[in-house]
């Protein structure tokens, strides 16, 4: 019997519903010679810094760098009930071999691969590999299940990521938390580069110095030429002055034909770009409106960094197209003949194909769909349509003229065939997008017939003011064009992958910064706070170059082609850590108040360690670290007032304490601190607390 493990409840049932697993049990089914089950998510993780040594508990500078010499994992809390019905079905004497079905990449890879070897499991394993939950997708892979060794360079690439993620994200938060006191510093080996990224535009935007130019216009015979850049309004008047009533000589005449390529097919992050731009999506919400839509079979599997189908899709494609016709509305008045070789190339497609619709949207009711998912789906579906369209031509003209001996200019533009447009016109009149239309291409108009040697009347002269425009701030489009790009210019083409993060974490990397409080969403714009300014000023390089991290990804996929070894790898990330901490070891008494430490309330003084006891944003806490549990006292949490009581060594009344015969109130009198140690999973947990004597209110007769 197989023992079938897909990443989600959701996705073990589609799978166990095509291979007969139809018997519902508990934790999973079963049937036709399998069992099926699942992970939820990460069901087991690296284990946190406690788990190693004692020192490592305390936020130290002396405890730094943690390097462990023996990696160590553990089952995650929430999940660890569905860890042991896996670990049993793994173990149970039916099952003879084990299919990995978890999603076909990196992560999914890991998912299993740290059940199975935390479960102690060695029994022989398969890989299900599929870019569709279709019934025929599925059918497929089992029939082509490849052995499980096939992909050991893919969960070696995956160990290295958690691990570089560990070392570089723990180690560098706590070296520079320390240093600067205050608030938590989260260092990140991608998501640090990339809120670099943003303050780098940020400083250039603010250190801006706004210049006023002027431009003279001459118009006539339907034309609006102007002049290049004039510095000085007096200039552009006089300029202007001197053309007014006059004639304007046509000098030269340039037209030329031009097209637009139709563009290629989504990959998730330019998927995300295009939701972002035009419906304001955030990338983590395409992500998981995408992943939807592939649980649901509607499209293909969305974590793909490639924009082509395989060579062997070309039948595919075409039914797709025909679906996409048949059950999402389009104008039917379009004439089409795809060119679906355009979008064929097996060379560029490594783990997953392009994100497409499937078969399945002509048998869905997709009015059930929610409106997100529909916009989506539809993105994915005009893009096929696009990507397989005819190229878009326009005619170009640029003329220049002459009046008084100054050049003007005037360009115009002119649609021959609108081709692939078509579809995207089509798409924009279903949904009102709130794409900003800036681009001065759209502005230029057709020109009336020019050709040199042709005098035009000046009807009428102007001068217009503009201003030189800083550079914009980054929108969630932007910034993930920008985490893709990072390096690039100073890397060969033939560098695996290039960029910040992978498509499947760049949403995370993002919403870890606006969540820790370093960058803030201003409607569309992405702009760094001022406890992200600060941190990228005191940050190295070496933590937050976009060049380095972006060889690191490389690395990691040269890793999962096993052309670099992951000993290499993690050599090279521990260096990196041990350098840090050697080199950042201390800081001034005026940088240590920079994130608001010397701004914290003071309750008193330790009374174990002597160091101040300040408010932070999970309670009241020692400076010092040094294991004392100031905020709380015979079970109970207490008020700021009466830490601060009970600091200053002073009778303070507690009501609601936790008794056998129920709760009570009683004064604490404190006699100094005590240790006390107690298990909890397995570990033990030791502090320090008060030491109190009790007296109790008298009662009200």
């Amino acid at each position: 019997m197989q023992l079938v493990i897909a990443e989600k409840p959701s996705v073990a049932q589609s799978i166990a519903g095509v291979i007969g697993a139809n018997e519902r049990k508990d934790g999973y089914m079963e049937g036709n010679g399998y069992i099926v089950s699942w992970c939820v998510g990460h069901l087991v993780e690296l284990a946190q810094p406690d788990a190693y040594f004692d020192a490592w508990k305390k936020w130290s500078y002396e405890s730094l760098p943690m390097i462990p010499e023996q990696w160590k994992h553990e089952v995650k809390k929430d999940t660890a009930a569905q860890y042991r019905v896996l670990k049993e079905l793994m173990h149970e004497a039916r099952v003879d071999s084990v299919v990995c079905a978890t999603d076909a990449g990196r992560e999914g890879e890991l998912i299993f691969r740290l059940v199975y070897e935390m479960a102690g499991c060695n029994k022989p394993m398969k890989r299900l590999w599929i870019s569709s939950m279709e019934e025929s997708a599925i059918r497929e892979g089992f029939a082509e299940l490849k052995p499980g060794s096939d992909y050991d360079h893919l969960y070696e690439s995956a160990l290295c990521r958690q691990q570089a993620d560990w070392l570089v994200g723990l180690n560098g938060t706590r070296l520079f938390t320390v240093l600067y006191g205050g608030k938590v510093l989260k260092v990140g080996r991608v998501q640090t580069p990339t809120l670099a990224m943003l303050v780098d535009r940020e400083t250039k935007i603010m250190n801006f110095k706004k210049e006023a130019y002027y431009m003279a216009h001459i118009i006539g015979g339907g034309v609006d030429a102007v002049t290049d850049k004039i510095n000085s309004k007096a200039e552009a008047e006089n300029v202007a002055n001197i053309c007014a009533g006059g004639q304007a000589l046509v000098t030269s005449v340039l037209k030329e034909e031009k097209s637009v390529a139709p563009p290629k097919l989504y990959d998730l992050t330019t998927l995300q770009r295009d939701a972002n731009r035009l419906f304001g999506f955030t990338a983590k919400q395409t992500l998981e409106y995408t992943q939807s839509l592939y649980e649901k079979k509607l499209c293909t599997y969305p974590r793909t960094d490639s924009q082509y189908l395989s060579d062997d899709m070309e039948q595919t494609a075409k039914s797709v197209i025909d679906a996409i016709f048949a059950s999402i509305l389009f104008e039917q008045n379009i004439i089409f003949h795809p060119d679906i070789k355009r979008v064929l190339n097996s060379k560029k497609v490594t783990d997953h194909h392009a994100i497409i619709p499937t078969m399945e949207i002509t048998k869905a009711d997709l009015t059930a769909l929610p409106e997100t998912e529909m916009k989506i789906l539809s993105l994915c579906a005009t893009r096929l349509l696009c990507a397989t369209g005819e190229k878009h031509i326009y005619n170009t003209t640029k003329a220049e003229l002459r009046c008084g001996d100054i050049t003007f200019k005037v360009s115009g533009k002119e649609v021959v065939r609108n081709g692939w447009k078509d579809f995207e016109d089509a798409f924009k009149r279903s949904y009102r997008t709130t794409e900003e239309k800036d681009t001065a291409d759209e502005n230029e108009k057709k020109l009336p017939e020019l050709s040199e040697g042709m005098n035009i009347p000046v009807e009428e002269t102007k001068v217009s003011e503009h201003f030189t425009a800083p550079p914009k701030h980054f929108t969630e489009d932007s910034l993930l064009s920008a985490m893709e790009l990072a390096g690039a210019e100073d890397m060969g083409d033939d560098v695996e992958r290039k960029g910040l993060g992978t498509p499947a974490t760049r949403a995370d990397i993002i919403e870890k910064l606006v969540k820790d409080g370093f960058v803030k969403r201003e409607k569309k714009q992405m702009i760094p706070t001022e406890d992200g300014m600060k941190l990228i000023t005191v940050l190295p390089d070496v933590v937050k170059s976009p060049k380095l991290t972006a060889d690191w990804e490389n690395a990691l996929t040269l890793v999962s082609k096993g052309e670099y070894s992951m000993q290499e790898f993690m050599d090279g990330i521990e260096n990196m850590v041990r350098d840090l901490v050697q080199t950042y070891h201390s800081i001034s008494e005026e940088q240590k108040s920079m994130f608001g430490a010397g701004t914290q309330e003071a309750l008193g003084k330790c009374p174990k360690c002597g160091s101040e006891v300040v408010k932070g944003k999970f309670g009241a806490y020692c400076k010092n670290k040094c294991g004392m549990n100031v905020g709380r006292a015979m079970g109970a949490v207490l008020s700021d007032s009466q830490i601060k009581s009970m600091l200053e060594g002073k009778k303070t009344l507690v009501k609601g304490l936790k008794g056998k015969k129920g709760s009570y109130d009683a004064y604490l009198i404190p006699e100094g601190i005590e240790d006390y140690s107690y298990m909890k999973d397995g570990k033990e947990i030791k502090g320090s607390q008060y030491k109190v004597k009790m007296e109790f209110p008298q009662r009200k007769k």
